[in-house]
């Protein structure tokens, strides 16, 4: 039956997550169990096309990602794909309205990452834009449960969310993207001088960022208040380990909170939302 096909498109996009992000896991685990299926489809989907781009390196990853987009426009046209994480996509967003220029510009950026890309501020702001906000917008949209009002009251909140999130990724990554993908985002940076100085900058851009993030998702519904807010918990604390190692270290080793500190985080993020989000 057609629905047992449709069970089992969303328990990959699910196992694709627990396989990818111990983060993103519990935090989904923390939203109201009707709409965590969208969020494993959004992630799986999204977490396909950047295997595509950063770890597919023995393969044409050009011609990967262009048949990976083809797939997906057909699948969403059609309703359908036997491909499981692009068919638990396509449902979601079709079942939520989930605006198609989102997934443009999702894409776009990942084929930004196939180039040799200098970026300056603009490309920059389209990079993140693509790579992290408008998937934030798709789960906002979730989220809302489609309500147009709603959904444009919060968008800035979430799109300033994804791009903290997106800006703490390149200082988590800077050692692979710099050293084995040959990829630098920061603008108008030369990485042979990055320092603490120029790390600083970017923290204060991130804190500027997270104090606005949090405004919003206090404002969100309650069935993913508090699974945004533990997410949101997990990136600070990652943002704090990074704010206190050296730019030099940070170009040699890639900064990791253990599983078991998030398991930790997870208990006392929810004393902290009982007490300070509702």
């Amino acid at each position: 039956m057609k629905k047992l096909f449709d069970e089992l498109a969303y328990n990959v996009s699910k196992a694709v997550t627990e396989k990818y992000s111990t983060s993103f896991s519990l935090g989904i685990l923390a939203l109201k169990s009707s709409i965590r299926p969208a969020i494993y489809a959004i992630y799986g989907y999204v977490r396909l096309a950047d295997e595509i781009v950063d770890s597919f390196h023995n393969y044409d990853k050009a011609c990967l990602l262009q048949r990976f987009k083809t797939e997906t426009w057909t699948a969403l046209e059609e309703g359908i794909s036997l491909n499981p994480i692009l068919q638990s996509f396509q449902d979601t967003v079709n079942n939520y309205e989930i605006d198609k220029t989102l997934i443009e510009q999702f894409l776009y950026s990942m084929q930004m990452d196939l180039q040799q890309v200098d970026y300056n501020s603009d490309l920059y702001n389209q990079y993140i834009l693509g790579s992290a906000e408008v998937v934030g917008l798709m789960c906002l949209q979730v989220f809302v449960g489609g309500n147009k009002d709603a959904f444009d009251h919060l968008k800035p909140y979430a799109m300033k969310l994804g791009s903290a999130f997106q800006k703490i990724n390149f200082l988590r990554d800077l050692k692979e993207d710099y050293h084995i993908l040959g990829r630098t985002y920061f603008p108008n940076i030369d990485m042979k001088t990055f320092n603490n100085n120029i790390k600083l900058e970017i923290e204060n851009e991130i804190e500027a960022e997270f104090k606005e993030a949090l405004i919003g998702i206090k404002k969100l519904p309650a069935s993913s208040k508090f699974g945004v807010y533990l997410a949101y918990k997990y990136y600070l604390s990652l943002f704090k380990k990074i704010k206190s190692t050296s730019a030099e270290k940070i170009m040699h080793q890639r900064i990791r909170i253990p599983n078991r500190k998030k398991f930790s985080l997870a208990m006392s993020s929810y004393v902290q939302y009982k007490m300070t989000i509702i």
